[in-house]
Protein backbone atom coordinates (compact mmCIF):
# COMPACT_ATOMS: atom_id res chain seq x y z
CA UNK A 1 0.00 0.00 0.00
CA UNK A 2 1.65 3.27 -0.77
CA UNK A 3 1.35 6.46 1.97
CA UNK A 4 -0.84 9.35 0.84
CA UNK A 5 0.83 12.22 -0.12
CA UNK A 6 -0.08 15.10 2.47
CA UNK A 7 -1.04 18.45 1.51
CA UNK A 8 1.82 21.28 1.55
CA UNK A 9 -1.95 23.53 2.26
CA UNK A 10 -2.46 21.47 5.22
CA UNK A 11 1.01 21.38 6.54
CA UNK A 12 1.00 25.14 6.64
CA UNK A 13 -2.43 25.35 7.83
CA UNK A 14 -1.18 23.03 11.05
CA UNK A 15 1.74 25.50 10.99
CA UNK A 16 -0.30 28.08 11.60
CA UNK A 17 -1.89 26.68 14.07
CA UNK A 18 0.95 25.38 16.17
CA UNK A 19 2.53 29.17 16.30
CA UNK A 20 -0.85 30.62 16.97
CA UNK A 21 -0.90 27.96 19.89
CA UNK A 22 2.68 29.13 20.82
CA UNK A 23 1.79 32.58 20.68
CA UNK A 24 -1.38 32.41 23.44
CA UNK A 25 0.71 30.13 25.46
CA UNK A 26 3.91 32.89 26.07
CA UNK A 27 1.68 35.88 25.60
CA UNK A 28 -1.49 35.24 27.37
CA UNK A 29 0.69 32.96 30.30
CA UNK A 30 3.68 33.50 30.40
CA UNK A 31 5.00 37.15 29.18
CA UNK A 32 2.61 39.49 31.69
CA UNK A 33 4.66 37.89 34.80
CA UNK A 34 7.88 39.26 33.74
CA UNK A 35 9.44 35.75 33.55
CA UNK A 36 12.04 34.90 30.83
CA UNK A 37 12.06 31.82 29.01
CA UNK A 38 14.22 30.52 26.31
CA UNK A 39 14.38 30.33 22.53
CA UNK A 40 13.87 34.01 20.20
CA UNK A 41 10.80 34.69 22.66
CA UNK A 42 12.85 34.40 25.88
CA UNK A 43 15.80 36.87 24.51
CA UNK A 44 13.24 39.18 22.88
CA UNK A 45 11.73 39.34 26.49
CA UNK A 46 14.76 40.46 27.97
CA UNK A 47 15.24 43.23 25.22
CA UNK A 48 11.44 43.96 25.68
CA UNK A 49 12.30 44.86 29.47
CA UNK A 50 15.90 45.91 29.16
CA UNK A 51 14.50 48.48 27.24
CA UNK A 52 11.85 49.51 29.86
CA UNK A 53 9.00 48.00 27.63
CA UNK A 54 9.90 50.13 24.62
CA UNK A 55 10.97 47.62 22.07
CA UNK A 56 7.87 45.06 21.56
CA UNK A 57 8.98 41.43 21.57
CA UNK A 58 7.54 40.98 17.85
CA UNK A 59 10.00 43.63 16.51
CA UNK A 60 13.07 41.70 18.39
CA UNK A 61 11.90 38.08 17.32
CA UNK A 62 11.06 39.08 13.96
CA UNK A 63 15.01 41.38 13.53
CA UNK A 64 16.82 38.89 14.84
CA UNK A 65 15.50 36.20 12.75
CA UNK A 66 15.86 38.47 9.78
CA UNK A 67 19.25 39.12 10.90
CA UNK A 68 20.38 35.01 11.83
CA UNK A 69 18.67 34.34 7.75
CA UNK A 70 21.37 36.79 6.50
CA UNK A 71 24.19 35.37 8.42
CA UNK A 72 23.17 31.84 8.11
CA UNK A 73 21.67 31.79 4.57
CA UNK A 74 24.71 29.71 2.85
CA UNK A 75 24.17 26.75 5.53
CA UNK A 76 20.85 26.90 5.18
CA UNK A 77 18.51 24.87 2.71
CA UNK A 78 15.98 26.76 0.02
CA UNK A 79 13.29 24.59 1.96
CA UNK A 80 14.43 25.80 5.60
CA UNK A 81 14.68 28.80 4.62
CA UNK A 82 11.14 29.96 2.89
CA UNK A 83 9.49 28.04 5.93
CA UNK A 84 11.69 29.66 8.53
CA UNK A 85 10.17 33.24 7.02
CA UNK A 86 7.05 32.17 6.69
CA UNK A 87 7.15 30.98 10.50
CA UNK A 88 9.02 33.92 12.34
CA UNK A 89 6.72 36.37 10.23
CA UNK A 90 3.44 34.65 11.71
CA UNK A 91 4.81 34.25 14.91
CA UNK A 92 5.79 38.23 14.97
CA UNK A 93 2.28 39.11 13.84
CA UNK A 94 0.27 36.77 15.96
CA UNK A 95 2.34 38.07 19.27
CA UNK A 96 2.41 41.20 17.93
CA UNK A 97 -1.49 41.37 17.40
CA UNK A 98 -1.66 40.32 21.36
CA UNK A 99 1.16 41.47 23.15
CA UNK A 100 0.19 45.32 23.86
CA UNK A 101 -3.04 43.97 25.14
CA UNK A 102 -1.67 41.29 27.83
CA UNK A 103 1.05 43.10 28.97
CA UNK A 104 -0.84 46.56 29.25
CA UNK A 105 -3.64 44.24 32.03
CA UNK A 106 -3.40 42.43 34.76
CA UNK A 107 -2.27 38.97 34.54
CA UNK A 108 -4.72 36.56 32.93
CA UNK A 109 -3.80 34.09 35.78
CA UNK A 110 -2.68 35.92 38.90
CA UNK A 111 -1.28 32.97 40.23
CA UNK A 112 2.43 32.90 38.87
CA UNK A 113 3.06 29.54 39.62
CA UNK A 114 -0.12 27.90 37.52
CA UNK A 115 -0.01 30.20 34.70
CA UNK A 116 3.56 28.74 33.93
CA UNK A 117 2.40 25.41 33.94
CA UNK A 118 -0.68 26.52 31.61
CA UNK A 119 1.46 28.56 29.64
CA UNK A 120 4.11 26.08 29.22
CA UNK A 121 1.38 23.13 28.13
CA UNK A 122 0.02 25.81 25.82
CA UNK A 123 4.11 26.43 24.21
CA UNK A 124 4.62 22.99 23.76
CA UNK A 125 1.31 21.65 22.23
CA UNK A 126 2.29 24.66 19.87
CA UNK A 127 5.64 23.50 19.05
CA UNK A 128 4.75 20.13 18.45
CA UNK A 129 2.26 20.88 16.18
CA UNK A 130 4.13 23.16 14.02
CA UNK A 131 7.13 20.90 14.30
CA UNK A 132 5.28 18.10 13.17
CA UNK A 133 4.33 19.48 9.74
CA UNK A 134 7.87 20.27 9.15
CA UNK A 135 7.58 23.80 10.71
CA UNK A 136 10.16 26.24 12.22
CA UNK A 137 10.16 29.44 13.65
CA UNK A 138 13.70 30.18 13.75
CA UNK A 139 15.38 31.19 16.67
CA UNK A 140 17.58 28.48 17.82
CA UNK A 141 16.47 26.31 15.01
CA UNK A 142 18.38 28.52 12.54
CA UNK A 143 21.46 28.37 15.37
CA UNK A 144 21.23 24.89 16.00
CA UNK A 145 20.91 24.51 12.09
CA UNK A 146 24.24 26.18 11.55
CA UNK A 147 26.02 24.67 14.46
CA UNK A 148 25.18 21.12 13.34
CA UNK A 149 26.97 22.69 9.88
CA UNK A 150 30.35 23.56 11.28
CA UNK A 151 30.55 20.81 14.06
CA UNK A 152 29.68 17.39 15.55
CA UNK A 153 27.44 19.33 18.51
CA UNK A 154 24.25 18.04 19.03
CA UNK A 155 21.12 20.20 17.96
CA UNK A 156 19.43 19.40 21.68
CA UNK A 157 22.90 20.82 23.28
CA UNK A 158 22.97 23.92 21.43
CA UNK A 159 19.30 24.91 22.09
CA UNK A 160 19.63 23.84 25.53
CA UNK A 161 22.46 25.76 26.15
CA UNK A 162 21.12 28.69 24.37
CA UNK A 163 17.96 28.32 26.42
CA UNK A 164 19.18 28.41 29.74
CA UNK A 165 21.92 31.26 29.16
CA UNK A 166 19.39 33.04 28.29
CA UNK A 167 16.90 32.77 30.93
CA UNK A 168 20.23 33.26 33.41
CA UNK A 169 20.73 36.44 31.67
CA UNK A 170 17.27 37.94 33.44
CA UNK A 171 19.37 38.09 36.56
CA UNK A 172 21.03 41.47 34.76
CA UNK A 173 17.85 42.82 33.76
CA UNK A 174 17.16 46.58 35.67
CA UNK A 175 15.92 45.84 39.54
CA UNK A 176 15.20 48.42 42.37
CA UNK A 177 17.05 47.28 45.51
CA UNK A 178 20.58 45.74 46.58
CA UNK A 179 22.62 42.96 45.21
CA UNK A 180 20.91 40.52 48.30
CA UNK A 181 17.37 41.27 46.76
CA UNK A 182 18.02 41.53 43.56
CA UNK A 183 19.81 38.50 44.54
CA UNK A 184 17.09 36.87 46.34
CA UNK A 185 14.15 37.99 43.46
CA UNK A 186 15.98 37.12 40.54
CA UNK A 187 16.82 33.83 41.71
CA UNK A 188 13.17 32.66 41.67
CA UNK A 189 12.27 33.59 38.17
CA UNK A 190 15.46 31.94 36.93
CA UNK A 191 13.77 28.84 38.40
CA UNK A 192 10.92 30.18 37.22
CA UNK A 193 11.90 30.21 33.27
CA UNK A 194 13.87 26.74 33.81
CA UNK A 195 11.25 25.22 34.99
CA UNK A 196 9.14 26.60 31.82
CA UNK A 197 11.79 25.23 29.54
CA UNK A 198 11.00 22.02 30.73
CA UNK A 199 7.15 21.51 31.16
CA UNK A 200 7.52 22.53 27.38
CA UNK A 201 10.12 20.51 26.29
CA UNK A 202 8.27 17.46 28.14
CA UNK A 203 5.10 18.30 26.34
CA UNK A 204 6.99 19.09 22.52
CA UNK A 205 8.22 15.80 22.88
CA UNK A 206 5.48 13.72 24.24
CA UNK A 207 3.41 15.34 21.22
CA UNK A 208 5.80 14.10 18.70
CA UNK A 209 6.69 10.55 19.66
CA UNK A 210 2.64 10.08 19.88
CA UNK A 211 3.00 9.89 15.87
CA UNK A 212 6.29 8.43 15.25
CA UNK A 213 6.61 6.15 18.48
CA UNK A 214 6.85 2.42 17.16
CA UNK A 215 5.14 -1.11 18.95
CA UNK A 216 6.22 -4.07 18.26
CA UNK A 217 4.08 -6.66 18.27
CA UNK A 218 3.98 -10.86 18.62
CA UNK A 219 1.38 -12.72 17.47
CA UNK A 220 0.63 -16.68 18.13
CA UNK A 221 -2.52 -17.94 16.50
CA UNK A 222 -2.86 -20.85 14.21
CA UNK A 223 -4.63 -18.55 12.29
CA UNK A 224 -1.69 -16.82 11.39
CA UNK A 225 -2.33 -16.88 8.17
CA UNK A 226 -5.44 -14.38 8.08
CA UNK A 227 -4.43 -12.23 10.44
CA UNK A 228 -1.18 -11.70 8.13
CA UNK A 229 -3.29 -10.92 5.02
CA UNK A 230 -5.24 -8.92 6.85
CA UNK A 231 -2.52 -6.76 8.20
CA UNK A 232 -0.76 -6.38 5.20
CA UNK A 233 -3.70 -5.09 3.28
CA UNK A 234 -5.22 -3.03 5.73
CA UNK A 235 -2.59 -1.59 7.39
CA UNK A 236 0.04 -1.12 4.46
CA UNK A 237 2.29 -2.92 7.22
CA UNK A 238 4.40 -5.62 6.56
CA UNK A 239 4.36 -9.44 9.13
CA UNK A 240 7.75 -11.39 9.48
CA UNK A 241 7.02 -15.22 10.33
CA UNK A 242 9.40 -17.74 11.68
CA UNK A 243 8.51 -21.09 13.33
CA UNK A 244 8.61 -21.44 16.90
CA UNK A 245 8.56 -24.41 19.49
CA UNK A 246 6.68 -24.46 22.68
CA UNK A 247 8.98 -25.73 25.70
CA UNK A 248 6.41 -27.67 27.71
CA UNK A 249 4.07 -29.01 24.68
CA UNK A 250 6.77 -29.49 21.99
CA UNK A 251 4.25 -27.94 19.77
CA UNK A 252 5.31 -26.14 16.70
CA UNK A 253 3.72 -23.26 15.83
CA UNK A 254 3.65 -20.21 13.88
CA UNK A 255 5.21 -16.57 15.32
CA UNK A 256 4.25 -13.47 13.76
CA UNK A 257 6.32 -9.99 14.83
CA UNK A 258 4.81 -6.93 13.02
CA UNK A 259 6.02 -3.40 13.53
CA UNK A 260 3.52 0.06 13.50
CA UNK A 261 3.25 3.19 14.69
CA UNK A 262 1.39 4.06 17.80
CA UNK A 263 -1.82 5.08 16.17
CA UNK A 264 -2.22 2.18 14.04
CA UNK A 265 -2.39 -0.18 17.40
CA UNK A 266 -6.08 -0.04 17.64
CA UNK A 267 -6.46 -1.47 14.39
CA UNK A 268 -3.93 -4.16 15.19
CA UNK A 269 -5.58 -5.54 18.24
CA UNK A 270 -9.18 -4.74 16.17
CA UNK A 271 -7.82 -7.23 13.51
CA UNK A 272 -6.40 -10.08 16.13
CA UNK A 273 -9.41 -9.99 18.39
CA UNK A 274 -11.63 -10.12 14.43
CA UNK A 275 -9.81 -13.48 13.37
CA UNK A 276 -8.70 -15.08 16.64
CA UNK A 277 -10.27 -13.81 20.12
CA UNK A 278 -7.79 -16.65 21.54
CA UNK A 279 -4.52 -15.69 20.05
CA UNK A 280 -1.63 -14.69 21.97
CA UNK A 281 -0.47 -11.13 21.46
CA UNK A 282 2.22 -8.50 22.87
CA UNK A 283 2.95 -5.39 21.81
CA UNK A 284 6.02 -3.21 23.18
CA UNK A 285 7.43 0.10 22.54
CA UNK A 286 10.44 0.07 20.60
CA UNK A 287 13.58 2.81 20.71
CA UNK A 288 13.14 3.50 16.97
CA UNK A 289 12.94 1.47 14.10
CA UNK A 290 14.97 2.48 10.92
CA UNK A 291 13.96 1.24 7.05
CA UNK A 292 11.67 1.49 4.48
CA UNK A 293 7.74 2.80 5.94
CA UNK A 294 9.77 4.22 9.63
CA UNK A 295 12.41 6.27 10.11
CA UNK A 296 15.45 7.25 8.06
CA UNK A 297 18.92 6.34 9.52
CA UNK A 298 21.14 9.01 8.82
CA UNK A 299 25.22 8.79 9.18
CA UNK A 300 26.93 11.42 10.08
CA UNK A 301 30.37 11.42 8.48
CA UNK A 302 32.93 12.77 11.51
CA UNK A 303 35.11 15.57 11.14
CA UNK A 304 38.42 15.53 10.36
CA UNK A 305 40.75 15.98 13.31
CA UNK A 306 42.53 19.32 13.52
CA UNK A 307 46.40 18.65 13.31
Amino acid sequence: MQKRKRSPLLDYLFIILGICIYSVGFTVFILPHGIVVGGMAGLATLVYYASSETIPVAVTIFGVNILLLAIGFRFLGRDFAIKTIFGFTVLSMVIGAMEGYFTSHPPFVSDTLVSLLMGGVLMGLGIGTYYSHHGTTGGTDIIAAIMTKLSDTSVGRVMMVFDMTVVALSFFLPFDGDIEMRVQSRAQTIIFGWMTIFVYSVITDRFLQQGIQTVQFFILSDRWEEIAYRITHETGRGATIWEAKGYWTGTSRTMMMVWCRRPDMAMMYEIVKDVDPEAYITATNTVSVYGNGFDRLIKRVPTKAKG
